[in-house]
Parts: C-alpha cells; sequence; structure tokens
C-alpha cells in the first residue's frame, strides 16, 4: 500500500528558511496542477490568471469570484504542494473586515493552504487579522502588479535610496506582521538580497536575486506559451507557442484535405467493439 501524500503546509515552507531554494510556480487549471504538482513546493493561483487566461491588459481584472473559481480547479489537481491563492485588487485594501472576510472566503471555498496580498507597511493590519484568525499569508512587496496604474507602469524597485529605504520598511512591516513568506518582484538583486538577508522568513524571488529563499514564474511564461511580451527576467525551459502552432496546423490540414478522421478515429457498427 502506497504512503498517503503530505500536503506541504504553510508552516513547512517557513521553516525552509535558508535551506533548500523553495520551488514554485503559478497555477490556474486542472491538468496544469496535476503536472506540476510532483516538481514544485508551492503553487500559487496568481491573480496574473486575469492576464494569462482571460486575456485582460492587467492583473486588474481579476475578481475574487475568478480567483475562487481557479484556486477550486488547482486543489482538485494538486495532493502535495502548499496552495496559495491571490486576493486580488479591491478585496482587501478597504478594512482589515474586508481583508479578513475575503481570505476566509478564499480558503473555505478552495481549501487551499494560505493567501497572497500585495503591499507593506499600508496593509499590514491586514496581514494581522487575517493571520490571527487562522489564515497562513503570503506577503508581496517590490513591483506590485496591482499598483500597476496607480505608478504609471512596470517600474523596477530599489535604485534609489529612499526606495530601497521603503522596501526595507516594507518587508520588516510584512516579517512582524506574521506572513510565512514574502514574495519580492522586480527589484535590483543586490537589494532584494540584502531583504532575504534581513528577514527571517522566506523570500520567493521573481525578478529579484538567486539568493532569495526561493523562486516562482507564471507557467505560461515559463513553457514559452505566453503570446505577448516576455519580461526579461523570465528563462523559458520549453516553447510550446510552437508546438501548439505546428500542430494546430497539422490538424488544420488534415481536416481539410479529409484524412482525418481517419479509420482509428472513428467507429463500427458492432457492439462493443470499441468504445469513446
Amino acid at each position: 500500500m502506497a504512503p498517503a501524500v503530505v500536503r506541504i503546509s504553510a508552516e513547512t515552507i517557513r521553516a525552509r528558511k535558508g535551506g533548500v531554494p523553495i520551488v514554485c510556480l503559478t497555477a490556474y487549471t486542472y491538468p496544469v496542477a496535476r503536472l506540476l504538482d510532483d516538481h514544485v513546493d508551492l503553487l500559487l493561483v496568481g491573480d496574473s490568471v486575469a492576464m494569462v487566461l482571460h486575456g485582460h491588459k492587467t492583473t486588474l481584472g481579476a475578481s475574487l469570484e475568478m480567483m475562487i473559481a481557479h484556486g477550486q480547479a488547482v486543489m482538485r489537481g494538486s495532493a502535495k504542494a502548499c496552495v496559495v491563492v491571490d486576493m486580488p485588487v479591491d478585496s482587501y485594501e478597504t478594512s482589515v473586515a474586508q481583508a479578513v472576510a475575503s481570505a476566509r472566503r478564499i480558503v473555505e471555498e478552495t481549501g487551499c493552504q494560505g493567501v497572497k496580498l500585495e503591499g507593506g507597511v499600508d496593509v499590514a493590519g491586514q496581514i494581522a487579522a487575517i493571520v490571527a484568525s487562522g489564515i497562513p499569508v503570503m506577503g508581496h512587496i517590490g513591483l506590485q502588479p496591482q499598483s500597476v496604474e496607480k505608478e504609471g507602469g512596470y517600474k523596477i524597485k530599489g535604485r534609489t535610496p529612499e526606495n530601497v529605504a521603503a522596501l526595507i520598511r516594507d518587508a520588516d512591516a510584512v516579517e512582524k506582521a506574521g506572513a510565512f513568506s514574502l514574495v519580492i518582484e522586480g527589484t535590483v538583486e543586490t537589494v532584494a538580497a540584502d531583504l532575504t538577508r534581513r528577514i527571517a522568513i522566506p523570500t520567493i524571488g521573481i525578478g529579484a536575486s538567486s539568493d532569495c529563499d526561493g523562486q516562482i514564474l507564471v507557467i505560461d511564461d515559463m513553457i514559452g506559451l505566453t503570446v505577448d511580451r516576455v519580461p526579461k527576467f523570465v528563462k523559458e525551459y520549453a516553447d510550446l507557442r510552437s508546438v501548439v502552432a505546428d500542430a494546430a496546423a497539422r490538424y488544420a490540414a488534415e481536416v481539410r484535405s479529409r484524412t482525418f478522421p481517419g479509420p482509428g478515429h472513428v467507429f463500427s457498427a458492432k457492439t462493443g467493439k470499441d468504445n469513446a
């Protein structure tokens, strides 16, 4: 009898500080979660789903209902990884009560192991309250996609002394509020490395530093399926754009030439001869 699979908890991720790097990827669907689960420590149901799967220009197109639906799909496909679901814009910023209610709804309706929200000093109260309610929180500082419209674009952080000081305040606030880990995005490499050494919870880098305690990428970027601009910090480990386009072209040619479906893809009149 095979041993039962034990799911990785938020506390297990917290304990990985300074150890073997934590492997994280985004996932939004059941089949992708199935494929990734054996290889990662943490699956993030990111609000990037609004861009990757729904065609929005920014993550601001994500809603609480959208995140819950994709969180449910990922949880159905995952047995081992720690699954964290992003809290979308307008689901936590207004008040502590709103943040706790949104986080509770996400966890209760998906069964995920934690939630993630963007911000530092400005959302420390929300993080502390969510943690106090018994829900693990992953923080997110540096470049914050939910703030892209306010900031006038995707701007790298940590290039001025004032911004470095703000990043330090944010990292300290997130840690003090009780988060179990912290995503650092789009931040100068040396600054991200210094932040990693400064705080006692694991840092997860994306466009940051190899010194972070773990790394995360958007799955569609990593496998070469992104059809729009691919960020500089992405390494493509496959080229599924070409694979999908080639498969579609061959399928189209066979349909037009009536070579598909062939004898092996149709059903005979004999009962029980074959199944769908």
